[in-house]
């Protein structure tokens, strides 16, 4: 008698089935994105070997130009956005901190604090985030429609290489642009904090500048400048990365778009919590 019928078996081989599930799920997704991320890499290394190629030898050329307009573009058009949620931020932490501080008597340690958290972590993370929003979604979509388009079709028909002349301008710009971007970010949440803090927290200038002076040294400044330099770059090569992978039309560009802006969000706070955890380990913090 054949028994693989039965309502028990076939019971049976649902009850595996949808055990099974939720791990095959997780192990596509798995693959999926470790796929992504060598895509992400393979990428970055091509883009790193013709920088290099542009550097050692004057007959290639990587489309200064377009690289100067990226960098405008990304760079220059980002300043007032940056400067306005940068400012914002620095006002809530003063008047948020004032308080707590007060319990202790210790107002004017307000500037030790500020000036520690935006140099080190707040000024290019929050620069980084901006730009995301701003200039990585715009690459992203910028290099999908060339794709929908066939233009890099166009462009690999006339032998002339894509990352050559379209990605390494745009790293190279992002990467630039959000290394000046995040000191300035900086620089702009410290000053809001002072103005709060002078003409509302009744903190002398003085006192303010003195305690960021004490407070902050030059190894604060150069690891919030390095890390907005490495978070430029994850963003260009990963807004570049995602332009690329285009297919599907007008829906593609959308879905490239949207992942652009979650990617770089997450690879943005994983590498500062790996540097972080390099600095602390290094005693640099």
């Amino acid at each position: 008698m054949n028994n693989k019928n039965t309502p028990a078996s076939r019971s049976g081989r649902v009850a595996v089935v949808l055990f099974l599930l939720p791990f095959e799920l997780l192990g596509r997704k798995t693959l999926t994105t470790l796929e992504h991320i060598g895509a992400v890499m393979s990428l970055q290394w091509q883009a790193t070997l013709w920088m290099w190629r542009a550097l050692t030898n004057r007959k290639v050329r990587v489309g200064k130009a377009a690289m100067v307009s990226q960098l405008c573009r990304i760079g220059v058009q980002s300043i007032l956005i940056v400067s306005l949620v940068s400012g914002a931020v620095g006002l809530i932490l003063a008047l948020q901190l004032a308080p707590p501080l007060d319990d202790f008597g210790q107002r004017e340690k307000l500037a030790n604090i500020i000036s520690v958290a935006v140099l080190r972590e707040l000024g290019p993370l929050i620069g980084a985030i901006v730009l995301t929003g701003f200039a990585g979604a715009s690459i992203a979509a910028e290099i999908g429609t060339m794709v929908v388009s066939e233009e890099i079709e166009a462009l690999e028909a006339h032998a002339l290489n894509p990352v050559r002349f379209l990605v390494v301008p745009r790293v190279v710009a992002a990467t630039i642009a959000m290394t000046i971007l995040g000191v300035l970010s900086s620089f702009m949440a410290i000053f809001a904090a002072l103005l709060v803090s002078v003409l509302v927290l009744d903190i002398p200038f003085e006192t303010f500048v003195k305690n960021i002076l004490i407070q902050s040294d030059v190894v604060d400044f150069w690891t919030g400048t390095v890390k907005g330099a490495v978070f430029g770059m994850l963003i260009g090569i990963i807004a570049c990365t995602n332009g690329l992978k285009v297919s599907g039309g007008a829906a593609g560009v959308g879905r490239a778009t949207t992942f652009t802006v979650v990617e770089c969000v997450v690879s943005i706070v994983v590498a500062d919590l790996i540097f972080t955890t390099i600095f602390f380990a290094l005693d640099l913090n």
